[in-house]
């Protein structure tokens, strides 16, 4: 499985963290061979789950061919996290004049300079709106005036060396989604907003922003009528088509479906703490952990695969959300740290294995922690007079199911200790059903076809 970048931050306070923590991320996905580069921003509107979504999955399960993706999947992070359109006002509406005074200035600023790179080529502005937009008016849902299901242009053509004929790009985008769509219903169609005829409320728009400067740009809608995957799904089916359509070369390593997809997000919900010494899986996380061994006297720093993944402080514990989300709440309890060890041995099912703290060891019927010399084993929900628990043979019905990490009851915390001090976790899955989490993964390479900016 492909990674991005992975996402370095100390926990955030959930009501008024340092700002520079939930500032959005960059995310450059070069492929070393020329080609043009897109810039894909998700989640102006925290709200819009759809297009946050698929933008993080470009960052973590997409590998980039020729060309480059560059996305920005978390832009308004502070609403995402907060389910908000937007916690300080519509970002989407503070792309013309924007008093410095306002909170949201900084950000806006730096999202500007990305747009005017002169490496970009072209922008693309993820959203989820309403119903369906259709050019004559069929009923209350499908409307020239609902959102959902279209590619958004300010106008039909502008001036750029690559990809100015906006509307026919649109149309040709469209057009390659729908091949991927069954129903005819939920086919996209272009809108174009006519900015420059008038249009003062699209006139402040991130996409009017890139217009202005010389960038083609292009909204994206999927509609809020259909659930967090589906809108995921669009996105994505959209994205491939502007990548075809630019020449852009891309793999991607899950399957092009709805179950494809959706696994594809619940992966991405792993949390790790100081350096891997603690590795959690949450996407079947219990809604409540309790005695999590943190670092006594210092900040909470943490380390996930999604850039959506965020820890916030809340009234002595943290609450773990993955966008809009909340995966879980860690109740800590604070230990000195130990890092003289970084593996722990195992004899599972009767073979010997060593392990790195935070991995996840598969174990079919049961498993013994070596001991070892000036070190105990706490197994966490397994009953034993023996402070030290290295040396027991210990099967699943040994181990109380509510102290699993997991819904399903078979993941399970092996925590090892240095007199009081923690120096590391590994996890013990036993075998069983798990849903969402048993999958195959196929690789799929597409290069597209550049585009000569003339359109078709």
């Amino acid at each position: 499985m492909w990674r991005g970048s992975v996402l370095l931050a100390l926990a955030l306070m959930l009501t008024a963290g340092p700002a520079a923590a939930r500032d959005f991320t960059v995310h450059r996905l070069d492929s070393g061979v020329p080609g043009p580069t897109l810039l894909v921003v998700g989640g102006i509107q925290g709200d819009e789950p759809g297009g946050f979504n698929a933008a993080a999955l470009l960052v973590t399960r997409y590998r980039i061919t020729r060309g480059s993706v560059w996305v920005v999947p978390n832009l308004n992070f502070e609403s995402i996290l907060r389910r908000s359109r937007g916690v300080h006002g519509d970002m989407n509406r503070k792309f013309a004049n924007l008093p410095p005074s306002d909170p949201q200035y900084e950000a806006v600023q730096r999202v500007k300079a990305l747009i005017r790179d002169e490496e970009v080529d072209a922008v693309l502005n993820l959203h989820d709106g309403s119903g369906f937009y259709r050019r004559h008016h069929i009923d209350e849902l499908q409307s020239p005036w609902r959102w959902g299901q279209s590619v958004i242009v300010d106008q039909a053509h502008m001036d750029a060396p690559l990809f100015g004929n906006l509307e026919s790009v649109a149309a040709d985008v469209a057009a390659r989604a729908n091949m991927h769509i069954p129903d005819n219903d939920h086919f996209y169609a272009v809108k174009n907003t006519h900015t420059g005829q008038g249009n003062a409320e699209m006139a402040r728009t991130l996409t009017w922003y890139a217009v202005r400067h010389g960038k083609p740009a292009f909204g994206v809608e999927a509609s809020k009528s259909f659930g967090t995957v589906r809108r995921t799904d669009f996105h994505l089916k959209v994205l491939h088509g502007f990548m075809d359509r630019m020449g852009i070369g891309y793999e991607r390593d899950f399957p092009r479906t709805l179950a494809g997809v959706e696994a594809a997000i619940e992966d991405d919900m792993d949390l790790a703490l100081y350096d891997r010494r603690i590795r959690l899986e949450l996407a079947n996380a219990r809604s409540r952990l309790g005695y999590v061994p943190l670092k006594e006297g210092s900040e909470l720093e943490f380390a996930a695969d999604s850039p959506l993944v965020a820890v916030l402080q809340d009234d002595g514990s943290y609450v773990v959300r993955h966008g809009n989300r909340e995966l879980t709440r860690l109740h800590p309890q604070y230990f000195e740290y130990h890092d003289g060890l970084e593996r722990v041995r195992l004899q599972v099912d009767g073979r010997p294995v060593e392990a790195e703290f935070g991995s996840v060891i598969p174990v079919a019927e049961d498993f013994r922690v070596e001991p070892r010399e000036g070190y105990r084993v706490n197994v966490i929900g397994y009953v034993s007079d023996e402070e030290d628990q290295a040396g027991d043979r210990i099967y699943r019905d040994d181990i109380l199911p509510r102290f699993s990490l997991d819904r399903s009851g078979r993941t399970f915390r092996v925590e090892v200790y240095r007199d009081d001090a923690f120096a590391g976790m590994a996890l013990v899955r036993f075998a069983g059903e798990e849903p969402g989490r048993e999958r195959t993964l196929q690789q799929v390479r597409h290069v597209g076809d550049p585009d000569d900016g003339t359109g078709r």
